[in-house]
């Protein structure tokens, strides 16, 4: 009975956002009632455990991902986006421009949620793919693949960030280990694909975006642009093994543990970014609280959905679902890291979002990893690199990419899609392959 509730629960979750266009977070509310009340629980019970898992996925993710929206915002309003891409792109050159804007998506990624890196590249992949006279989508794909990765595999991204904090992996060794699934991901599914497409015909959708060209002199240093951009992973991939380092009698350990918190690590960020962006180039306390105050605006969509799910995870928790899968799937004969990929990569198909796919996989999921020797890291990576296959119709970012490069559904689907499908089985790869090594 449970695994038959569960899969009709997630039936009704992709019927009720894919088809009904409800929205996701009333969603998620709606099937955690019915599973929980199906599953026997009383109304105070259902009441009770909403609210419980509401709060306990929340908790400092509304730190990291509050204080990450507005880093983005801040290297994007400030031009500093802008300047890393303009750097990488004339220390590659035309030759090799593909590589440069591949690297130059990671790094504006890292920072940027994918919505808001999407509309920030986007003008300079028209006005670098026109100066170059190379085909739109074999410059475009490169550096829309390495933003899509970030998205889905890094933190301080929502889903990788909710997935890690669900699973209690530690947020910077992800991070690290997410750096190096990306490298073979992006080369793969970037510039080597995006070679592919250089028949593929596409051109600016004028109605959408009209080509302006910003001068040099108002866009921030290239030192302080990377500084700020990367201070994040620096942060993080820092103190996180300086404080599993040091001994318990270190009078640094206070300091460290605190340095190593990722919440504080996007704290010190976020003030960098607003004065060495903002302030110090002349731009008042106003207008910077203003761009922070809009972040923060439109993060809140996202934190509602990651707080539907961990409704939903909490209610398959105190059903005793969870503890039901996880007894079955102890037994499959699927390696945990391939099934968490799959179930991932199925939610993904039939909902469409990426987070979606990935916070409700981890509800199902997370009963095998109290029971197996699973590194929880290479769970959220795998959870994360599933959440990303085959992006279609069901999927706003295919209708974002498809109506700013003006192309046909067919089009989009051979390049945008395809590339998507590639980042997930390829991460999934790496994924496996690191597994063997750590």
């Amino acid at each position: 009975m449970p695994l038959i509730l569960t899969l009709i629960g997630i039936l009704a979750l992709v019927f009720l956002v894919a088809y009904i266009r409800l929205d996701t977070f009333i969603s998620f509310v709606i099937v955690s009632l019915g599973i929980g009340l199906a599953s026997g629980m009383s109304v105070t019970a259902v009441g009770k455990s909403i609210q419980t898992g509401i709060g306990s996925t929340l908790g400092d993710l509304v730190l990291i991902i509050g204080f990450g929206a507005m880093l983005g915002r801040i290297v994007a309003e400030s031009g500093a986006a802008r300047r890393i891409t303009n750097v990488l792109i004339n220390l590659f050159g035309v030759k090799n421009i593909r590589w440069g804007l591949a690297l130059a998506g990671f790094i504006v990624g890292i920072p940027l949620f994918y919505n808001a890196g999407f509309i920030i590249v986007v003008p300079l992949i028209f006005t670098i793919a026109a100066s170059s006279r190379l085909p739109l989508l074999s410059v475009a794909i490169p550096m829309l693949s390495a933003l899509s990765v970030a998205h889905g595999y890094l933190p301080p991204h929502p889903s990788p960030s909710a997935v890690a904090g669900q699973l209690n992996a530690n947020i910077g060794q992800t991070l690290i280990y997410g750096i190096i699934i990306s490298i073979p991901a992006i080369v793969i599914a970037g510039p080597l694909f995006g070679k592919t497409l250089v028949n593929q015909k596409a051109s600016p959708n004028r109605e959408l975006f009209d080509i302006r060209d910003v001068p040099d002199h108002d866009l921030p240093g290239a030192g302080i642009s990377f500084f700020v951009a990367l201070l994040p992973v620096l942060l993080l991939t820092t103190f996180g093994p300086l404080k599993a380092a040091l001994p318990d009698t270190s009078p640094l350990k206070p300091a460290v543990t605190l340095m190593a918190e990722p919440y504080i690590g996007m704290l010190l960020s976020v003030l960098t970014a607003a004065y060495a962006l903002g302030l110090r180039r002349g731009q008042s306390m106003k207008a910077v609280m203003k761009d922070l105050e809009d972040a923060i605006k439109a993060a809140a969509p996202i934190l509602l959905v990651i707080a539907g799910a961990g409704a939903l995870k909490q209610i398959f928790s105190d059903s005793g679902t969870s503890k039901y899968i996880g007894g079955l799937l102890a037994g499959a004969p699927i390696p945990p890291l391939v099934l968490a990929w799959g179930i991932a990569a199925f939610i993904r198909v039939c909902v469409g979002s990426a987070t979606v796919a990935g916070l409700t996989t981890v509800s199902i999921i997370l009963p095998l990893i109290q029971s197996q020797p699973i590194k929880p890291e290479l769970m959220v990576l795998a959870i994360g690199a599933g959440s990303l296959m085959f992006s279609h119709i069901n999927d706003p970012a295919f209708w974002l990419y498809k109506e700013y490069f003006n192309l046909t559904i067919p089009q989009t689907i051979r390049s945008w899609s395809l590339m998507e499908t590639l980042v997930s089985i390829i991460g999934l790869l790496g994924v496996l392959a690191l597994n063997l090594v750590v």
